[in-house]
This record gives C-alpha cells, structure tokens and sequence, in this order.
C-alpha cells in the first residue's frame, strides 16, 4: 500500500463542511417548525380556557335575568364578571321582539376590548 492510498483512506472517513452545514440546516428547521406548532397549541389551550370562562359569565347573567322573574326592561349595560382570577366584562343588551311578550337578550363577553363570546336568548312575561 503506498503512502497516497493510506492519506485517502484518512481523509474519506469524515463528514466534508458542506455535509455538516446542510444536516445543521435540516435540524434548525425542525426545530423552528416544532417550536412554532407548540406555540400554536399553546394559543388554542389559552383560547379554549378564555372561551369556556367567557360562556360561564354570559350564561350566569343570563341566568339571572330568567330568575328575576320579570319581563327586563330595554337598554344596555355592562356587568363585571369575575372568573378564575380573570375580570371580564359582560355587554347585557335586550331589545324589544315584534311580539310584546317576549325580549331578545344578547349577553357579549369582552376582555377589554376583544370580544370573546356571544350568547342571545329570548326571555318571555311570566
């Protein structure tokens, strides 16, 4: 065997730069497409609590005004609404139907600014 053989046998036991660079490539991708699918979970986990605080609060008052056992008057008003820690804000609106006998009542569920839920009901004389 002569001296040439032996330095390319050497030589063709490793990876080249371009080899190492392109596989280092490859695993960044990777990684930035897991980290950006766990941020996405993340937002639709802080969705999904956000949306189920927000149904509770618009059903509560809701609720109230079936339990107030008479007919709520025309208007709109804003009711806080505490909920695990969170403060929302619940938007009553009733308006008058084309039947006197009965309201329809919108409870809109806010954070600030952002509405996060909508829930309408009809409420009738007892």
């Amino acid at each position: 065997m002569t001296a040439l053989t032996r330095n390319a046998r050497r030589g063709a036991g490793g990876f080249t730069l371009v080899e190492v660079l392109v596989a280092l490539g490859i695993v960044a991708i990777a990684l930035m497409a897991g980290l950006q699918a766990t941020a996405a979970l993340t937002r639709y986990a802080q969705r999904q609590s956000d949306m189920l605080l927000a149904q509770v609060c618009a059903e509560n008052e809701l609720v109230k005004v079936r339990l107030a056992r008479q007919m709520p008057g025309v208007g709109d008003s804003l009711l806080p609404c505490e909920q695990a820690g969170r403060s929302l804000v619940v938007a009553l609106t009733v308006r008058p139907t084309p039947n006197p006998n009965f309201r329809r009542v919108d409870a809109q569920v806010r954070d600030g600014e952002v509405p996060i839920w909508r829930l309408t009901t009809v409420v009738g004389r007892y």
